[in-house]
């Protein structure tokens, strides 16, 4: 394939099937060829670490057959080919992820326990590879606090104005604009400002609320004004809040196509791949798909 493929992982489940409809959708839009991959898991008792995964077997494999009967009658794009692996998912999945240009599972598979909200792999899978993951939720997932929106298609981005992640809103800016979505740009800042005095000191100044949010705007504003320069069909909405960002952006996720977020950098003082508390936040609650995206190779490491 000379264009990278879309890949849907599947196990069967409910969660993958609903992951397997979002990835061919993507597939379309982004004129992408569709691979599906079922990953046989090792027994229970095989090291991930050195049975990492297998060759693929030409064995019967109930599971793509069950995913070939669904697809039969696709008309049109994307072009399917299914591969059936042998290994630890939570090590396959992400190692997948060196030739695609996205990755996209359901929330929970067939494994684990029922009452967990995101399964090992999808964390593994969001956390380790190297394209971008997107991350289906059950249906029904609810979502408080959120504020009226008007209707139409919407794809949601954090910002963090401290540190902006451009990587993130280049991917963001482009999947809106493959959907014909506005983009809602989410940019929260901390409050109350914590202040440091000691006795005999003067006391700080009042910050104004208003002020600090009519700041945190114009930052957002300049900070995504070249990815508007490049994407002017994209219709942008700012959303400037106090308080915690994971907790705006469950609720902006409410019938949002889309939520975006990035993953995070390693830190010259924790060099293993990670993902900050907001992403694992937004995983575990959003309502509406996530994307996680990887920093730029050369963003991989920075100091603290």
């Amino acid at each position: 394939m000379s264009t990278p493929p879309v890949i849907a992982a599947v196990d069967g489940s409910e969660g993958s099937l609903r992951a397997l409809d979002w990835a061919v959708t993507a597939a379309r839009l982004r004129e992408a060829p569709l691979r599906v991959v079922h990953v046989r898991q090792y027994a229970h008792w095989a090291q991930p670490e050195v049975l990492a995964a297998g060759p693929p077997t030409p064995v019967d494999d109930p599971v793509l057959d069950e995913i070939r009967a669904r697809l039969r009658n696709l008309t049109g794009p994307p072009a399917v080919e299914y591969a059936g692996l042998e290994g630890a998912p939570g090590a396959v999945l992400p190692e997948l992820g060196t030739t695609a240009q996205l990755l996209v599972l359901g929330s929970r598979g067939r494994g684990g326990f029922a009452g967990l909200i995101l399964g090992s792999n999808g964390m593994a899978a969001a956390r380790d590879a190297e394209c971008p993951v997107v991350v289906v939720p059950p249906p029904g997932r609810e979502v408080h606090d959120s504020p009226p929106l008007a209707p139409g298609p919407r794809v949601v981005v954090g910002l963090h104005t401290d540190s902006p992640d451009e990587v993130t809103l280049g991917f963001a800016f482009a999947e809106a604009g493959r959907r014909g979505a506005r983009l809602q740009v989410v940019a929260a800042y901390p409050w109350p400002l914590g202040t440091w005095t000691v006795p005999g000191d003067f006391p700080p100044p009042m910050i104004d609320p208003d002020a600090v949010a009519r700041e945190t705007r114009t930052l957002a504003e300049g900070l995504t004004a070249a990815h508007r320069g490049r994407h002017p069909g994209v219709d942008v909405e700012f959303t400037v809040l106090a308080g915690d960002a994971a907790g705006h952006l469950v609720a902006a996720s409410r019938d949002a196509a889309l939520v975006v977020v990035g993953r995070h950098r390693r830190r010259l003082l924790a060099p293993a791949r990670m993902m900050g508390s907001v992403t694992q936040a937004v995983l575990l609650h959003a309502a509406s798909p996530v994307a996680v995206v990887p920093p730029a190779p050369d963003q991989t490491t920075e100091k603290e």
